[in-house]
């Protein structure tokens, strides 16, 4: 028997974190929505197995090349992190990404678990909108040679390893040195990423459609170790002292390589961005209040 999810022509990806229940309880009701609409459905075989589906639904292995190929959006279920390992597929892919959070703060999400129903209806009806976030590309050097390239939706993080050894580092912008510090680590973030590790760092908050780099100290044993916002065409760059013990560089708090003694990180806007599907025209400001439970009362707003 042909189902209508086949015969529609579109398919949705669903990707979920299979740890929590909440999160497979929501792919039940996901998965029934667009299946009953006619919309196919496939998901990763490491997942399929902890999810109630039905036989019907297409299941291919992670690390098959264009995993995502013939999907038209990639729906997310989960808090950050899940959010993050979506993300890597979208960028792969160009395929817009629709993340429901499941966890805490979930800047990266557009809908909340109470919101399934409309998430389906719209993902049925194509209501949604499609914007470009920002990336960084991460090359990783050492006397002239490439040790490791890489790229980040949220931030690269150089970090100390040893609890009780400071890292010792050179600041540069655009090829010129700004200052040098021992400190516990530096933040490289996007726009997207200043809600993220480098707000907890002290940075400023950016709004996603500034353009610019942030470069934002981690605990810096210095008189002049503020945040920096640069251009979006600035190189930024965080060189680890010979003499200090080595580092570590995180991407997006899932990818990591020890940096040597000597070792230079350099930051640049991303050559690919990550296309996020949005439901709602909800500014930035609502949802940084929402998001972090700013108190508002007394509000009057402009005179009108």
């Amino acid at each position: 028997m042909t189902t209508p999810a086949a015969t529609s022509g579109r398919t949705v990806f669903l990707l979920a974190h299979t740890g929590r229940p909440a999160a497979i309880r929501s792919a039940e009701l996901v998965v029934q929505g667009l299946m009953r609409n006619g919309l196919g459905v496939r998901v990763l075989q490491a997942e399929a197995a902890d999810l109630p589906l039905p036989p019907s639904v297409e299941t291919v292995p992670e690390a098959t090349p264009g995993v995502l190929d013939g999907c038209e959006l990639l729906i997310v279920l989960g808090g950050d992190g899940t959010l993050l390992r979506g993300a890597e597929f979208a960028r792969a892919s160009g395929v817009p990404m629709l993340g429901v959070n499941l966890g805490r703060v979930g800047f990266l999400a557009e809908a909340e678990r109470d919101d399934l129903d409309k998430v389906v209806d719209r993902v049925v009806t194509r209501a949604y909108e499609v914007e470009e976030r920002m990336t960084i590309d991460v090359v990783v050097h050492r006397n002239g040679d490439i040790l490791h390239e890489d790229w980040a939706l949220n931030e690269a993080v150089v970090q100390k390893v040893s609890p009780d050894r400071i890292l010792e580092v050179v600041l540069e912008i655009d090829g010129r040195p700004v200052t040098g510090f021992g400190c516990d680590g530096v933040v490289c973030a996007t726009p997207t990423g200043s809600t993220a590790y480098a707000f907890s760092a002290g940075g400023p908050v950016v709004w996603p459609e500034v353009e610019a780099l942030l470069m934002v100290p981690i605990s810096a044993h210095a008189l002049f170790a503020k945040p920096l916002v640069t251009s979006p065409t600035s190189v930024l760059a965080v060189e680890v002292q010979a003499h200090t013990p080595h580092g570590v560089l995180w991407c997006d708090g899932r990818r990591t390589v020890e940096l040597p003694p000597g070792a230079r990180v350099e930051v640049r806007r991303g050559a690919v961005p990550v296309r996020l599907a949005r439901l709602h025209h909800a500014s930035f400001t609502d949802r940084l209040v929402a998001k972090f439970a700013l108190p508002v009362s007394g509000w009057r707003g402009a005179p009108h």
